[in-house]
């Protein structure tokens, strides 16, 4: 793809498509199958989950809409902050929304692979060994402070995180269907600390810095959290089996050769900086083209703008690639590269007017603009 050609609406996304919902059982990644939502529900339990979040987390709408876009991508989250601007909080409230089961790790120096994936245990009474599940058998796994678990405890997570099953004593277990990791590390208390090698970092979808909060939103929370947790009155608002259907919703969304050419080209032009030591892996492309697909399907359309990939191409990419020494040295950051790599790959849309909502149609939203 040329990445100054002008590129039609219609080649994107081909007349007629449109959200459905289908009788039989849509093949998912990782072996996992539903069916998928109309557009209307799959609207509603979108914006059901973010509002449930952003009652809690203040003036973080943004993260909260991230947060949602990797578990219907089927990824990993990250959340990397200083402490205290609601990472667990945020990790936390998501897993409330869904009735679904969760767990949490808290890593430490001393976890064991064991304590997360499990381990066999003899049983006198039969004489056999029994696996008893560790804690990643959950739909969302929350693993507080990644980073301060050795390096042999944090790969106990790499088959986990690809391949959703859990090998012990040369037995496989699959893992709960939808799985998700939402992982947080603090990047400035280095001590007693363990960084995440590059695998480990490529097997999440996203990285999300919350930032401080601004002033006004600091302002609500000083009025609304003090006396009692926001969290303590989040429920459910979604099953397992909804977002199991959403996901099999955003697997249906159409994506163009032109989009697939463009994504492929932000990938290489990675590789190919000369600021970069590692650019982006081809996984990360696959990665990167689910988010924007869910991205599509939160926006209300069923097919991927290249707009879809801009959006979330520094919270993909920026974690994954390394700098140059000269780079860090003259000031360069991860996601002053990626940035600089969107900007040199500049594409335009020849967009059509937004049509009007019909029931069972999806609404195509307005451009957004890098």
């Amino acid at each position: 793809m040329d990445p100054h050609r002008r590129t039609a609406v219609n080649e994107i996304a081909p007349a007629g498509r449109n959200f459905t919902a289908v009788s039989e059982p849509v093949s998912q990644l990782n072996g996992h199958k539903g069916a998928a939502m109309d557009a209307e529900a799959f609207h509603a339990a979108s914006r059901r989950i973010l509002e449930s979040i952003n009652t809690v987390i203040d003036g973080k709408s943004d993260a909260a809409r991230l947060a949602l876009t990797v578990l219907l991508a089927q990824g990993h989250l990250l959340l990397e902050d200083v402490p205290g601007v609601g990472k667990t909080l945020l990790a936390k409230t998501l897993a409330r929304t869904i009735d679904c089961t969760v767990s949490r790790i808290q890593f430490t120096p001393d976890l064991l692979p064991s304590d997360v994936t499990g381990v066999s245990i003899y049983n006198q009474s039969s004489r056999l060994f029994e696996f008893r599940p560790g804690a990643v058998f959950a739909n969302i796994v929350i693993g507080d402070e990644i980073n301060r678990a050795s390096a042999k405890t944090q790969s106990a997570l790499l088959e986990c995180m690809e391949e959703h099953q859990v090998t012990v004593d040369g037995d496989s277990y699959k893992l709960d269907e939808p799985f998700m990791v939402v992982a947080t590390q603090n990047p400035i208390e280095m001590e007693g600390t363990y960084p995440l090698p590059e695998a480990q970092r490529d097997r999440f979808m996203a990285r999300i810095s919350m930032g401080y909060p601004d002033k006004e939103a600091e302002m609500e929370m000083l009025e609304t959290h003090q006396a009692t947790s926001p969290l303590d009155k989040v429920s459910a608002v979604v099953t397992a089996a909804d977002v199991a259907a959403m996901i099999a919703t955003v697997q249906q969304v159409y994506v163009s050769q032109a989009v697939k050419e463009y994504t492929v080209s932000v990938g290489r032009a990675t590789r190919e900086s000369p600021l970069l030591r590692l650019g982006a892996s081809p996984r990360s492309m696959l990665q990167l083209l689910r988010a924007a697909k869910a991205t599509a399907a939160l926006d209300g359309r069923d097919f991927v703008l290249p707009d879809d990939v801009i959006s979330v191409a520094d919270s993909v990419l920026a974690h994954r690639i390394i700098l140059d020494r000269k780079a860090a040295g003259a000031g360069e950051t991860a996601h002053s590269i990626i940035r600089g790599v969107l900007s040199r790959l500049p594409v335009s849309h020849e967009t059509a007017n937004s049509p009007v909502r019909s029931a069972g149609s999806p609404v195509v939203a307005s451009r957004r603009t890098h």
